[in-house]
């Protein structure tokens, strides 16, 4: 197999015209093997998020928000009409987690390899089954009566969450595929018979390319594909 490359996604006009430098980028390496029965993390990717942790300290929850890449998401979401002293951004987000926690407790191969991006770049990666999906992924508003997932992945229409007009989703040819920085449609998430996953983070005004490359490699890095 070739190596991967990190693709640049769509764009709807209407966003490009309002949000300058969005994007979704992402990243398409073949499944660990039982990827979607939380399998567990080697040793050493349990060790890169002890150190991580460790290095994590109260004052860093105050100052994070100062530094370029999580201020950027700041100031992203309150374009979108996120307050982000309320809906955290997620590079705040997990460090309150770790605060909370006391650590970074394994939560399986895939989520601690996200997490892992997040904490070395500041910067989310979220995962798909690249089986589900339909052509290449892009970001646009939701029309009237969407719901998340089109009824493709396996789900049942009672199981695809609602999506309000207008809220800005991640999607497909089929349709909407998550809510940006949100939900995830169920039946597009990798599961135990996954073979191919589909790695993507969303680019803001701020955030350099080459962070956001960064991001996508860690997490492949921590999952064993380079």
């Amino acid at each position: 197999m070739e190596d991967p490359v990190a693709r640049e996604g769509w764009i709807a006009d209407e966003l490009a015209a309002e949000h300058a430098r969005l994007g979704v980028v992402s990243l398409r390496i073949p499944a660990p093997p039982g990827i979607g029965r939380r399998s567990a993390s080697p040793p050493g990717l349990r060790r890169r998020l002890e150190d991580a942790a460790t290095r994590i300290r109260g004052a860093e929850a105050v100052t994070l928000r100062q530094r370029p890449i999580p201020h950027a998401y700041r100031v992203f979401y309150r374009h979108i009409g996120l307050d982000p002293d309320v809906t955290r951004v997620p590079a705040e987000a997990v460090v309150v987690e770790r605060l909370r926690r006391g650590g970074f407790p394994t939560a399986g191969l895939l989520d601690d390899a996200l997490t892992l991006a997040l904490v070395e770049t500041g910067v989310p990666v979220w995962a798909l089954d690249a089986d589900t999906l339909d052509g290449p992924l892009g970001l646009r508003l939701a029309g009237e009566g969407e719901r998340l997932g089109s009824g493709g992945g396996g789900g049942g229409a009672e199981a695809e969450p609602a999506v309000p007009p207008g809220q800005i989703v991640l999607a497909d040819v089929a349709g909407p595929l998550a809510v940006l920085f949100g939900a995830i449609a169920p039946g597009r998430r990798p599961t135990r018979r996954t073979t191919t996953l589909e790695l993507f983070t969303v680019r803001v005004d701020g955030v350099p390319s080459i962070h956001v490359e960064e991001a996508l490699w860690t997490c492949a890095e921590a999952l064993g594909q380079r």
